[in-house]
């Protein structure tokens, strides 16, 4: 069985500093034996992580749109930030990527809250809720909400860490069957059981701090 936590971050990221050494070394210490790393606006850690790591490796990212965050999984190529919702999911069909909402119904970053017609429309292109984020607020209970609708929908669910630091690494994570390739992932994650709890709130002051000296040091 796969421990997949599908939601990590490296210092790639604009408000990351765990390195893919790292993150590799604290997956393997938790037995974490599937990650997908979805960086913002780019798959260089990514891809860098694959190189290192003796485990399953998904090259995800978190591409930003205006009415929020879209991850694209299974890439081959990075895709811009600040794009259309619909150049977005196109540009990961067209890498034969699926197409996942991370955190849908966060109050801060959810897609849900620029509009619930506007998931609705995208309804046909999602391929995976994440059904828990361990990042998410408490507040407005966020991941239940996400839960609820990837039922109601009968959508696939994922779980992850939305880890920015190596200490988050494996709050939220899928136990699932081995995979192949991405239908066996599909097969794989359908059959899969969520497992998480929630990161301490103050995490996002630690982000907020990295971001900021990243910005100064630059």
């Amino acid at each position: 069985m796969l421990k997949a936590d599908l939601h990590m971050h490296t210092r790639y990221s604009f408000d990351c500093t765990t390195t893919p050494e790292s993150m590799v070394k604290r997956c393997h210490k938790l037995g974490i034996n599937c990650i997908a790393v979805a960086d913002h606006g780019t798959v260089e850690g990514a891809l860098r992580v694959k190189e290192i790591a003796p485990f399953r490796v998904i090259v995800a990212e978190e591409v930003l749109t205006p009415l929020g965050e879209i991850m694209g999984m299974f890439l081959t190529e990075q895709i811009p930030s600040n794009i259309s919702v619909d150049e977005a999911v196109r540009r990961i069909k067209d890498q034969n990527g699926l197409v996942c909402l991370p955190h849908p119904f966060d109050s801060m970053r959810g897609i849900n809250n620029r509009g619930f017609g506007e998931i609705m429309k995208l309804l046909p292109q999602i391929d995976v809720i994440e059904v828990f984020n361990a990042r998410a607020m408490h507040l407005g209970n966020s991941n239940g909400k996400a839960l609820a609708f990837a039922t109601e929908h009968k959508l696939l669910m994922s779980a992850g860490s939305d880890a920015h630091t190596p200490g988050e690494i494996g709050h939220a994570y899928v136990e699932m069957p081995e995979f192949e390739d991405i239908a066996g992932f599909r097969q794989s994650l359908a059959q899969g059981q969520i497992h998480g709890h929630h990161t301490c709130p103050m995490i996002h002051v630690v982000s907020t701090l990295k971001t900021l000296k990243k910005r100064i040091l630059r």
